[in-house]
């Protein structure tokens, strides 16, 4: 049996990761609960998912401060992506939170996220090398980093943007992974003149809203521990700042390459041993079938 000092010690490790190398916590978190501590995958998910509202709302003020964030593009990405949280969640709730493949879909999808994010990982230099060469391409005709010129472009994208949202609502619903890495990546083929800070920042405040919402959707389900939560959050924000500070003194590349391997091997592991215990009965269910047990047994003494 886990206890807190075990939460937070995941919560200090994910957190000084996420310090070093800006990996999101919900890539690292949600695999961590499940594999480790043998949360159950909706639980893991629900948690990981408002864990992960919390720990990036702090680094969200930091890009409001200084600027970094293109509001159109945070506005368009959650016009896509809130309605299809809400509608994820229902469908979960409705048609999957009782079925027996309610848990092989939610690692399924899980693993299928953890292997892009670690390919992603892996291979970030090949990556940002090779959507470089689309920036300094256009860097002489078109240096779009003015306020007006950038609007313009995400309501001329705003169709992309919002179809965009719309995918990371689903799959951030489905498995808390999804809104840093990938989102930071479509909104770079979307707006290759945008400096990288604008992107992040931009990211980071639409991954807030995302993943509070979808959160909020699973808390109500009764999939959020909210101990849990509190342990992990305890470890792993003082971690942030620490491993922030001292993350010039780390070998990030090797670091990298690690967790990349990692999240990778988590992720095939995941898709092909996904979770297929059937969920817990709901309260009323089993009170159901407790009181028709009863009524047995009462028949069977008279």
């Amino acid at each position: 049996m886990f206890g807190p000092l075990e939460f937070i010690m995941a919560g200090v490790l994910v957190g000084f990761c996420v310090g070093i190398t800006g990996v999101g916590g919900g890539s690292l978190m949600t695999p961590i609960l499940i594999s480790l501590f043998r949360i159950e995958p909706h639980i893991a998910i629900g948690t990981d998912l408002l864990y992960a509202a919390i720990s990036k709302f702090c680094g969200s003020l930091v890009h409001a401060k200084k600027l970094n964030i293109v509001w159109p593009i945070v506005i368009w990405l959650a016009v896509g992506s809130i309605p299809a949280s809400f509608a994820t969640h229902w469908v979960l709730d409705t048609y999957l939170s009782q079925s027996s493949s309610y848990k092989a879909v939610l690692t399924t999808v899980l693993g299928f996220m953890l292997t892009l994010t670690g390919l992603s990982i892996m291979f970030r230099g090949h990556i940002e090398r090779f959507f470089n060469k689309f920036r300094q391409a256009n860097t002489q005709d078109d240096m779009t980093s003015d306020l007006e010129n950038v609007n313009f472009q995400a309501k001329n994208k705003r169709l992309y943007i919002v179809i965009m949202g719309i995918v990371l609502g689903i799959f951030v619903t489905l498995s808390s992974v999804g809104a840093g890495a990938f989102g930071i990546m479509a909104l770079v083929l979307m707006f290759p003149n945008l400096p990288m800070i604008r992107i992040i920042g931009s990211d980071v405040v639409h991954a807030v809203l995302l993943t509070f919402v979808a959160g909020m959707g699973h808390m109500t389900s009764g999939n959020v521990d909210f101990h849990l939560l509190g342990w992990l959050l305890c470890g792993s924000i003082p971690a942030i700042i620490v491993g922030t500070l001292i993350s010039s003194r780390l070998p990030e590349k090797l670091i990298r390459k690690i967790l990349g391997i990692t999240l990778f091997a988590l992720g095939v592991n995941f898709m092909i041993n996904p979770v297929k215990a059937k969920p817990v009965a709901k309260p009323e269910t089993a009170m159901m079938i407790q009181g028709t047990s009863h009524a047995e047994i009462k028949t069977v003494n008279v």
